[in-house]
C-alpha cells in the first residue's frame, strides 16, 4: 500500500466541493497534458467532456460544469482570482468559445460540448466523467477519469495518489502500525514519528512551512467568511450567518483588520457557551466561503472544509496549546489520520455518504486536538475512534444539490463532536477501550457499502428529498 503525505489529505482548495469542483477540474487539467502529450493543444479542432453519475446529478450545485470549463481553459483552482470565476463563465457560455488550455480558441457550445448525463453512470465509480478531443486531422483521444474523493482523480488504468507518493520509512496504513512504530522508536507523540515520514517528500522545514502556510490560509478564510455579508449562490436564498454570529459575539467592539478581530476573541468573554458559539462561528464562516466559491482548506473535502479550521482555531484563542508547535503537531496528526480512512475507507461522499466527509474530519481534528492537549498516543487514536463512531450511517442528501442545507451546520456538529471526543479520550484509559480506530474504519466503510446509493450525495434521498426544491 502506498503512503500519503498528510498535504495530499489536508490542502489549499476551491469551493463548493472537492470530488464535484476540485476533482472535475484537476481531471481537466490532466486531459490537456494529455494532448500535449499526444499532438498538441494548437491541434485541436473540438474538446468534449461528459459527467455521469453523482456528478451529473448534482453537477450543477455543486459547481461541476463551471470546474470542468475553467479547467479546459488552463485556469488553475489555487492561482485563480475568484471573484472572476463567474465573469469568466459567461464570457464562455455567451461567446460560445472556449481558450483552450490559455493557448487556442475553439468552438464550445454548452450543452452540446459539455453534458451532464444524470442518467447513466460509469461502472468504476460514481463520480464519472469521459473527456475527448478531436484534432484538426480526424484523429481523436478519450479519457475516462473518475473523482475519488478530496481533489484526488483516478482512471481505471492508474490512480493519481499512487503516482505522487512514496514509501516512507515507517509506514503507517493502519491505526495499529502508527501505535506499533512509535514503541518501537520509543516516541511519545504521534506527531514526532509523522515529522520523520514526511521527510520522505521534503526535509522537516519544508513541513513545517507548509502547515504554517495552511495555518495562514484557515485564518484568512475564517476572517473573510465573519465579514461577508449577503446570501450564498445557487437559488436557495440561504443567508450567510457568520457576520451575525461575529457581531453578537463581540458586541459594540469595533475592529479595522485581521490581527485586531483576532485579540479581540482572546480577551473576550471565554465562559463555555460563548467559546462553543464562537466554535459555529468559525465552521459556518468556512463552509459558507465554500459554498461561494471561495479559497478553503479542502480537509479532507470541501464539504467538511469547516472543521479542523474551527477546532485548529478554537484550539489556539481558547487553550494553553497556542504556539505555531502546536499548530504544525495538530495538521500532521489530523492529516495522518485522514490518510488512513483514504486508503482503508473513503473520503467520497459518493462512495460513503457524508459520514465519509464529516465524520472523517471529526476524527481528524479529534485527533489533532487531543495531540496538541498532552495526550497520549493511545488516547490520540481514541479520540479518532469516538468522533467517527458517532457519525457512522451519516447520510449526504444536499438540497438542491449544493453545499449548503445541511452541509454547512453539519460542520459546526462535527467540530462539536470533535471536541468532545478530544476531552472523553484525554480522560479515558485507551487500554480498556471496546473499539479501536481500525475497527470504525472499517465499519464505516462496511455501513458505506450497504448505504443505498439515494444517500450518496445524489439528492434522491432524505432532506433532498423531504424539503422539495428542484436542483438550483
Amino acid at each position: 500500500m502506498q503512503s500519503i503525505s498528510v498535504f495530499e489529505i489536508i490542502k489549499v482548495g476551491i469551493g463548493p466541493s472537492s470530488s464535484h469542483t476540485m476533482g472535475p477540474w484537476n481531471a481537466a487539467e490532466m486531459f490537456l497534458d494529455l494532448i500535449r502529450r499526444t499532438q498538441s493543444i494548437q491541434q485541436v479542432k473540438e474538446v468534449f467532456v461528459e459527467f455521469f453519475g453523482s456528478l451529473a446529478k448534482t453537477g450543477i450545485g455543486h459547481g461541476t460544469d463551471i470546474a470542468g470549463m475553467l479547467g479546459l481553459a488552463g485556469e488553475n483552482f489555487i492561482s485563480i482570482d475568484t471573484n472572476t470565476i463567474n465573469d469568466k463563465i459567461a464570457t464562455i457560455k455567451n461567446e460560445q468559445k472556449i481558450h483552450l488550455g490559455g493557448e487556442k480558441t475553439i468552438s464550445f457550445i454548452y450543452g452540446q460540448h459539455l453534458i451532464l448525463n444524470k442518467s447513466k453512470s460509469l461502472d468504476f465509480h460514481p463520480n464519472g466523467m469521459i473527456f475527448r478531443a478531436v484534432f484538426e486531422n480526424g484523429e481523436e483521444i478519450s479519457q475516462d477519469y473518475y473523482s475519488v474523493g478530496g481533489g484526488f482523480v483516478a482512471t481505471q488504468e492508474e490512480n493519481s495518489i499512487e503516482n505522487n507518493c512514496v514509501r516512507t520509512l515507517y509506514p503507517c496504513h493502519h491505526g495499529e502500525d502508527i501505535k506499533k512504530n512509535v514503541e518501537k522508536l520509543g516516541l511519545s507523540k504521534i506527531s514526532d514519528l509523522i515529522f520523520i515520514n514526511e521527510e520522505s517528500w521534503r526535509i522537516r522545514e519544508e513541513t513545517e512551512k507548509q502547515a504554517l502556510f495552511i495555518w495562514q490560509q484557515i485564518k484568512d478564510c475564517i476572517y473573510k467568511g465573519v465579514n461577508k455579508e449577503g446570501i450564498l449562490p445557487g437559488g436557495l436564498q440561504v443567508k450567510r450567518r457568520a457576520p451575525e454570529f461575529n457581531r453578537r459575539l463581540l458586541g459594540e467592539k469595533v475592529y479595522k483588520n485581521k490581527e485586531e478581530w483576532y485579540q479581540m476573541i482572546v480577551e473576550s468573554n471565554r465562559d463555555f457557551n460563548q467559546i462553543m458559539r464562537w466554535v459555529s462561528c468559525f465552521a459556518l464562516a468556512v463552509n459558507e466561503e465554500n459554498a461561494s466559491f471561495g479559497r478553503i482548506i479542502t480537509a479532507p473535502t470541501n464539504g467538511a472544509s469547516g472543521v479542523i479550521p474551527a477546532v485548529l482555531m478554537y484550539s489556539q484563542l481558547f487553550t494553553q496549546s497556542k504556539s505555531d508547535d502546536d499548530v504544525i503537531r495538530f495538521l500532521l496528526v489530523a492529516g495522518e489520520i485522514g490518510t488512513l480512512f483514504k486508503k482503508n475507507a473513503t473520503i467520497s461522499a459518493a462512495m460513503g455518504g457524508c459520514q465519509a466527509e464529516i465524520g472523517v474530519s471529526s476524527a481528524m481534528a479529534a485527533a489533532g486536538l487531543t495531540e496538541i492537549l498532552g495526550g497520549s498516543p493511545g488516547q490520540v487514536l481514541m479520540a479518532a475512534e469516538i468522533a467517527m463512531e458517532h457519525h457512522l450511517g451519516l447520510t449526504c442528501d444536499p438540497i438542491g444539490g449544493l453545499v449548503q442545507i445541511p452541509c454547512i451546520e453539519r460542520n459546526s456538529m462535527g467540530a462539536m463532536k470533535a471536541i468532545t471526543a478530544s476531552q472523553i479520550a484525554l480522560d479515558s484509559d485507551p487500554e480498556s477501550a471496546k473499539v479501536s480506530l481500525d475497527a470504525v474504519i472499517q465499519s464505516m466503510w462496511d455501513t458505506a457499502q450497504s448505504m443505498s446509493e439515494r444517500f450518496k450525495e445524489t439528492s434522491e434521498g432524505g432532506l433532498a428529498i423531504s424539503v422539495n426544491v428542484p436542483e438550483c
